[in-house]
């Protein structure tokens, strides 16, 4: 075994499931690697998720291009999709091309590339589970989720898309009627006219306990979590130098990992990198379940735009996208609205937290996450821009960095997350 001063030694920067998978699978690797944040292991989005890796999500969520959705954004109807119009002069030039992508030609080479991630998503899941051991383990249930459908057109809709994702990507699901959906979960007080069950995708019960249980292994086994705050990161010889709000180096390395989700486009902005890079929101809350009407399963009203799902603290209502700056307050009027309809259709009870829990998606205008050497800067690598799937991707995405950094073949081919697509500034 090399000793400690022979081993390549890495910072990563940033503790949800994509920078800790990346630490972990360095470090399976024979990396020195310290793993920092300034809160700790899943301090953001990792922790606030709805809990669900996707399998079958294998088409990157796309700008709405039917006029009447777009009407319906605009004018801020429905829940589903909001937004600060003071955050839009700061996003425009990343919107415009998000919705340019969303094209049908661009979405499908878009879909081509994200799959090869998605379909992997379980296997380095898998792999990492191991690792961490009972603790991650006994988090997961193996046996999908749930997409319910108010409407006969949405429930079409969804069912022709499922299918031309079962042809193209072997996704694999099944069709519920509303009699098997009132049967699947019988204390739900309205009637839906269908359901597709997403049956090869796992939930987790707790997503930030996950999180924790891979920083956990990565630390038994040698790893350093650092917990201090980033203001600065600078090349200096042929080290990247992490400097604290103090003016401090609070760590350094060779290499280092930007793995930074929503705050990631100021920082490569602070770099010299222009990224297109904007932020959706997302809020959640939990509630006690009712002891004699229990919610089955992860059940989403995705033609609403919110997901319930039974959770080790509750259970947990998540939102659809709200657009804005990640630093900005909270404007909490999607998980209002959300939890008026969700205690329409099924028996929540009270809330177990007064001020909802909210984190950003960190989102890049084609829709495909960006992974691999910054291009510019020896010895800088980016891994962000996952936008709702970073639990799912973020072991594979670890297994890729790693594997690019270790100088061996990547299990899945890297060209289209380079964040060499991009002009350089």
């Amino acid at each position: 075994m090399a000793t400690p001063t022979s081993q390549p030694r890495a910072v990563v920067i940033g503790a949800g499931f994509v920078g800790t998978s990346i630490a972990l699978q360095l470090q399976r690797r024979g990396w020195q690697v310290t793993l920092m944040d300034k809160t700790g292991p899943a301090g953001g989005a990792s922790f606030g998720n709805a809990g669900v890796l996707q399998k079958e999500a294998v088409a990157p969520y796309a700008f709405p291009r039917a006029l009447s959705r777009i009407l319906d954004i605009v004018l801020r109807r429905g829940i589903a999709i909001r937004y600060h119009p003071t955050a839009l002069p700061g996003f425009a030039e990343a919107l415009f091309r998000f919705w340019r992508n969303s094209a049908p030609a661009a979405h499908a080479g878009s879909t081509r590339a994200y799959s090869t991630l998605i379909t992997q998503a379980l296997v380095t899941h898998a792999e990492q589970i191991d690792w961490a051991g009972e603790s991650a383990a006994n988090l997961i249930r193996r046996d999908g989720w749930f997409d319910l459908y108010r409407s006969d057109a949405g429930l079409a809709a969804g069912l022709a898309a499922a299918r031309r994702n079962q042809e193209g990507y072997g996704v694999s699901f099944g069709h519920l009627d509303g009699d098997a959906v009132a049967a699947l979960e019988p204390n739900l007080t309205e009637r839906f006219r269908g359901a597709l069950h997403w049956n090869d995708t796992w939930t987790v019960r707790d997503p930030g306990k996950l999180n924790e249980a891979y920083a956990d292994a990565f630390v038994a086994a040698g790893g350093t979590m650092l917990k201090a705050q980033l203001a600065r990161l600078e090349r200096r010889a042929d080290m990247w130098e992490i400097r604290d709000p103090s003016g401090a180096v609070v760590a350094n390395a060779p290499q280092a990992v930007l793995a930074t989700g929503a705050w990631s486009g100021t920082l490569t902005r602070q770099l010299g990198y222009r990224i297109p890079f904007f932020v959706k929101r997302g809020y959640h809350r939990h509630f006690q379940p009712c002891p004699d009407k229990p919610l089955n399963n992860w059940i989403a009203d995705l033609e609403t735009g919110f997901l319930l799902a039974p959770m080790q603290r509750g259970i947990r209502l998540t939102t659809g996208a709200e657009v804005g700056r990640i630093d900005a307050p909270k404007t909490p009027i999607q998980i209002t609205r959300a939890e008026e309809i969700a205690r329409a259709m099924f028996p929540l009870g009270a809330r177990v937290e007064d001020d909802p829990w909210m984190g950003g998606r960190p989102c890049v205008s084609d829709m495909l996450p960006v992974i691999g050497p910054a291009g510019r800067d020896d010895g800088l690598w980016f891994a962000f821009g996952h936008g709702h799937q970073g639990l799912t991707m973020g072991a594979a995405t670890g297994r890729l960095v790693a594997e690019m950094m270790s100088g061996k073949t990547p299990f899945v081919d890297p060209a289209p997350f380079l964040p060499t697509r991009f002009a350089s500034p």
